[in-house]
């Protein structure tokens, strides 16, 4: 009997248990992308209903962005701490709280405060469930479950906004939140209950009844359970979130993060500036809603096409092509084009190589950073990917103001992820258990 509970789930076939928690990780995620996206759906509406211009927008589109910073930063080292699962259920509570009070934001500065929130709770929720689709999958699936689970994010997008562009049409943008707070709620019971306490955190940390716990969860699993738990002495025992920023990891961590922050901001700019730049352009807003729907649909292609690529081409290899093709398509959507439908293909071809190249990041997260610093090591990178995307919508938005057209702002933009390509080119990847970690 292997007395590694964490060898058993690497080595065997994936359970009903495994594939419905990795299922619900897809889902999480797909809230995040509804929820960060809403914002997007109800812009056209808010600018109009208040009366703000472009750079004003860019501040109110960002908002959420630096709430996820803050979550990621903050929340990954608490899931690393107490445990996946009540980081998860905490994150729920909070999004869906700050969904349901943005509805009842009275201008600009309201609003801002509850986008802040709820983007406390997608980034701490980020941070998790990635380490959540890592540690349930067996070895030979996780990049494929890893990638899944991000690919939750477009499809999110997409089915949220077709059910979003119904309701533009006879309410108004305070609707989109509605709906957005009571599916992120829904989402609570689902993980009280499907989810159990990941094996890999448990065999780390070793709370009381660690054992139990560990016994409970393969019995539902279907595997044999575990009579002892693996010994956490020596350097293992030692071991703390704080190891991400040591000799062994540092390099790792800084270059991940800036790969990460430099194509983020490219991704971000096509989500959250494509409706208004549609309504610009004189059509409807619910014309503009379905051209981001197309931009998710190919996102969501990308990333699906992306994590059965990675059974036959090296992960690291595969996301830098994906980011010098997300660079080349983000300047051919600067190009801008007069037909609703071209523009639709365009950006569901630009959503296709962004995506990939986000879900690239996300599966390098799982592969570098060892179970101890899993989700800390995401949380840093997203936290500060994100921060830094923040940036994204209003420094395009103040380049509008400034008179710049479409093309430059565009390429200006699209550099980030031709700069993390050449981050990725440094970067060491190797079994993350093995690193040597000095103190």
């Amino acid at each position: 009997m292997n007395s590694d509970p964490r060898e058993i789930i690497d080595r065997s076939p994936m359970s009903r248990l495994q594939i419905i928690a990795v299922a619900i990780t897809i889902g999480l995620n797909a809230l995040d992308g509804f929820d960060v996206l809403s914002i997007s759906f109800a812009s056209p509406g808010i600018a109009k209903e208040w009366g703000i211009d472009r750079a004003a927008l860019g501040i109110v589109l960002s908002m959420e962005l630096i709430g996820m910073a803050i979550g990621s930063l903050a929340l990954g080292g608490v899931a690393d701490k107490i445990g996946r699962r009540p980081t998860m259920l905490g994150c729920l509570v909070v999004m869906s709280a700050g969904m349901y009070m943005a509805t009842l934001a009275q201008g600009i500065y309201g609003l801002c405060v509850w986008r802040v929130i709820t983007g406390l709770g997608i980034g701490g929720m980020l941070a998790t469930i990635n380490a959540v689709a890592a540690e349930y999958s067996s070895l030979k699936q996780r990049n494929l479950c890893v990638s899944l689970m991000t690919i939750g994010y477009p499809i999110g997008a997409v089915l949220g906004g077709t059910v979003v562009a119904q309701l533009l049409k006879t309410g108004d943008w305070r609707s989109v939140f509605q709906f957005g707070a009571v599916v992120t709620a829904a989402f609570i019971p689902l993980v009280a209950l499907l989810v159990p306490e990941s094996v890999a955190w448990l065999c780390h940390k070793q709370p009381r009844r660690a054992l139990e716990r560990v016994n409970r969860t393969l019995t539902r699993m279907g595997h044999a359970a575990a009579t002892t738990l693996p010994a956490m002495s020596g350097p293992a025992a030692k071991r703390s979130i704080a190891d991400i920023l040591k000799p062994g990891l540092i390099g790792t961590t800084l270059l991940i993060t800036l790969a990460y922050f430099l194509h983020i901001t490219t991704f971000y700019y096509i989500l959250k500036w494509v409706p208004k730049i549609v309504v610009d352009m004189g059509f409807a807003p619910s014309s503009a809603t379905g051209v981001l729907v197309w931009a998710n649909v190919g996102g969501a292609v990308g990333g699906a096409l992306f994590g059965l690529l990675t059974r036959r081409i090296g992960l690291k290899a595969l996301t830098i092509g994906v980011l010098i093709c997300s660079t080349v398509m983000v300047n051919i959507f600067g190009r801008g084009q007069a037909d609703l439908q071209q523009l639709a293909v365009i950006c569901a071809a630009t959503g296709f190589f962004t995506n990939a190249g986000v879900v690239g990041l996300y599966a390098l997260f799982a592969q570098v950073f060892p179970t101890h610093v899993r989700a800390t090591g995401t949380g840093f990178a997203i936290g500060f990917g994100r921060g830094g995307s923040a940036l994204a919508p209003m420094i395009a938005g103040f380049l509008f103001q400034a008179g710049y057209g479409l093309p430059t702002v565009s390429l200006l933009i699209s550099l980030g992820s031709l700069i993390a390509a050449g981050a990725l080119l440094l970067l060491r990847t190797r079994a993350p258990e093995q690193v040597p970690l000095q103190r």
